[in-house]
């Protein structure tokens, strides 16, 4: 039986990893510094902690008798988070610097770290016509303000590990994860729950209008999560050592995914483009050249089929809005 930590466990991409390995047989340590009650999937039959994994104590302690530990865990969210808490965000690199020592102290057969498309230099997204961003695009480094250097260094860091001390490491960039079971409310969410919530509200509330930061033009691509958990494990469980995308290639604009949310739920709204609010750099897609090379992998559902799911969950979300899920998945914080 392997024995994984999954740190970060509280949240949304961890839980759906945790439920794959799980239903696998293997033994779950799951940690996170939010109380179980708000995790976004908790399991009885795994080992639960609540912890601050920025301490090297407790870093050590959790990795203790485990052979493989995925670090998910960091202080992210939508744009108007990542604009407004970059510092924040920065602290996460305590997270991994004191995961990487425990590792090597307790002798962990192999550490994945959960990076980012953030970590890209934001001097090539200025376009919005900008082709998929391959792997070597992060250097010369300029990634995005906080966040984003916060990537790209504990990337560094893990290369190093191997290098010196011979940790085995896997670095994941990930290009806009969203699906069922993660937040959709409260400041950290994506665009995909977030314009499904601004649709589903706008029919609720019997309004015809929705509100989109920016003008609407800016590109993205977004990659449903039972295709992350995939390229996860792949990822993990190769050879392969260097940083790389794991994203979706159907690049569309905040227009575009506008108008397959109003197609998925029969309504056509007037749009106000909030031209002050943050709306990120003009153009950011994935390029999965290297991972359909060297992981033989590409993702399977399309950006309609996985907004579709998507769409339906968060509305079954308003329909029982007196469930205590509710609350777990739209508050921003757990104090």
């Amino acid at each position: 039986m392997k024995k994984y930590l999954i740190v970060g466990a509280g949240g949304f991409i961890a839980g759906h990893l945790i439920n794959k390995l799980k239903n696998e047989g293997n033994f779950i340590r799951a940690v996170d510094i939010k109380p179980n009650e708000f995790w976004f999937q908790r399991f009885n039959e795994i080992e639960n902690f609540t912890l601050d994994m920025t301490k090297i104590e407790n870093c050590l302690k959790m990795t203790k008798d485990i052979d493989y530990v995925i670090n998910l865990a960091c202080n992210m969210g939508g744009i108007g988070f990542l604009e407004n808490n970059k510092a924040e965000c920065m602290m996460s690199v305590l997270i991994n610097t004191h995961m990487l020592m425990a590792c090597r102290e307790n002798k962990i057969k192999k550490y994945f770290f959960s990076s980012s498309a953030c970590a890209y230099n934001t001097d090539l997204q200025k376009n919005s016509e900008i082709d998929g961003l391959k792997e070597e695009d992060a250097y010369p480094a300029m990634p995005e303000d906080g966040y984003g250097w916060e990537k790209l260094f504990s990337e560094r860091m893990c290369r190093h590990f191997y290098e010196d001390f011979g940790l085995e490491t896997r670095v994941a960039r990930f290009h806009n994860i969203y699906g069922p079971l993660g937040t959709f409310d409260g400041g950290r969410e994506k665009a995909p729950a977030a314009l499904c919530r601004k649709v589903i509200e706008a029919g609720l509330n019997k309004k015809k209008e929705l509100d989109i930061w920016g003008d609407g033009n800016q590109t993205r691509s977004f990659l449903f999560i039972e295709d992350c958990v995939e390229a996860i494990m792949i990822l993990f469980n190769s050879n392969f050592r260097d940083p790389i995308n794991i994203g979706s290639e159907e690049k569309v604009s905040i227009n575009q995914l506008v108008t397959i949310i109003e197609g998925i739920s029969g309504t056509k709204l007037k749009r106000n483009y909030q031209l002050d609010m943050p709306k990120g750099v003009n153009g950011r897609s994935s390029n999965n050249n290297l991972i359909k090379k060297v992981l033989k992998w590409n993702y399977k559902y399309s950006l309609k089929d996985g907004i579709a799911k998507t769409y339906a969950w968060i509305e079954s979300m308003y329909s029982n809005r007196s469930n205590n899920d509710f609350v777990k998945f739209t508050k921003n914080n757990y104090n």
